[in-house]
């Protein structure tokens, strides 16, 4: 025990020396935290800081967008207006060099108006208008405006006016065009779009209606499938091709079918058309007609489980469709006149064995509309 005493006090100093350097690294350790604390205080600060800087240069960058826009729009303008310019400057060079043109041929033709520019501005010239006579002058104006007058009649001096107009009509046509332009582009991205569109919606519809249409062939008609695809070397927008495997045979055409094959994937193609697009309400005339018992009564199984959200009025005169109805209302010939009973399945059945009794035919009591 004694041996056990200082072996425990031993673990006892031990202990001890352990609990101050825990405690030692306690305090180092909350030091440390608490330098972290500041640091996270400092860097949180140094964030806001950031955001701040963030937010004004987000301010002055929507201000630069709004000002690049009214620049861009401010170009657009001046670029309209160097066309014009340009367009005057075109106009007015065109009619200098035709003045110039016009001068040389005067002076060609009148020697002495070269020799009298030579003398221009100098004393006793017909340039020096300092000592001119107004009277004459006033004459000479009237004369040469009277022959103006006269040279006028044989001058067409609309031209110019003409000229004018025709160089706006001109710039109106090339902005008509330009727009016409614009709007054809437009036209061409919207066909495009809509094209997309329509292929999309096309292969949307195609693969429900083909796997809706493999899956009720193989309800009415079990261990048989059929599919839609398009011909060969074409895309299904140009057309589809309906394909029946028989008895694990693919044929090759649907008049290989006998009538109520036919008649079955005729249906088959109806319903799942139907079905990508159901209707509250629908009306079917004696589909089962080239049918016999099973087929009608796979029929009216299918009607019954793939369309529980629709109504169906199905004229039929076989037993295997109105075992699947909720109502029936059946013909019968009474007294020269026809007339229509509403009844459930289960009534029929006890009108129907109360009929075999009486030795009625059956043809007086088909049901005539499910």
């Amino acid at each position: 025990m004694e041996t056990d005493m200082v072996t425990c006090d031993e673990d006892m100093e031990k202990v001890r020396e352990s609990i101050l350097e825990y405690k030692a690294n306690a305090t180092n350790m909350k030091e440390e935290m608490d330098g972290i604390d500041a640091a996270v205080v400092e860097t949180h600060a140094q964030l806001d800081n950031e955001r701040r800087i963030l937010n004004a240069h987000n301010e002055e960058f929507n201000e630069l967008c709004t000002i690049h826009e009214r620049k861009s729009k401010e170009c657009v303008e001046l670029n309209l207006r160097i066309q014009k310019i340009a367009h005057e400057n075109e106009r007015f060079q065109k009619e200098r060099a035709t003045s110039e043109q016009t001068v040389k041929e005067m002076e060609v033709q009148h020697e002495w108006i070269v020799d009298e520019k030579q003398n221009f501005g100098e004393a006793g010239t017909v340039y020096d208008f300092q000592n001119m006579n107004l009277g004459d002058i006033k004459k000479q104006l009237s004369q040469t405006s009277a022959k103006h007058e006269s040279l006028r009649k044989k001058i067409n001096v609309r031209v110019m006016n003409m000229i004018d107009n025709v160089e706006k009509k001109e710039v109106a046509l090339k902005e008509m065009l330009s727009t016409i332009q614009k709007d054809k582009k437009k036209i061409e991205d919207t066909i495009v779009t809509l094209e997309n569109y329509k292929m999309e919606a096309l292969e949307k519809t195609f693969v429900k209606v083909d796997k809706d249409f493999s899956d009720i062939f193989g309800d009415l008609l079990d261990g048989n499938k059929c599919k839609l695809q398009a011909p060969e070397g074409k895309s299904i927008s140009e057309g589809l091709e309906v394909k029946v495997c028989l008895g694990g045979v693919w044929k090759q055409s649907l008049t290989e079918l006998s009538g109520g094959q036919r008649s079955l994937i005729a249906l088959s193609l109806i319903l799942s058309l139907l079905q990508f697009k159901p209707a509250p309400m629908y009306i079917l005339d004696e589909v089962d007609a080239a049918l016999d018992l099973s087929h009608t009564q796979n029929i009216g199984s299918l009607l019954r489980t793939r369309f529980k959200g629709s109504q169906f009025l199905v004229v039929s005169l076989k037993d295997g469709m109105f075992n699947n109805a909720n109502v029936l209302f059946k013909t019968r010939f009474k007294d020269g006149t026809s007339v229509v009973e509403r009844t459930t399945p289960y009534r029929k059945e006890v009108e129907a064995s109360s009929n075999r009794k009486r030795g009625r035919t059956d043809k007086e009591n088909q049901p005539a509309a499910v």
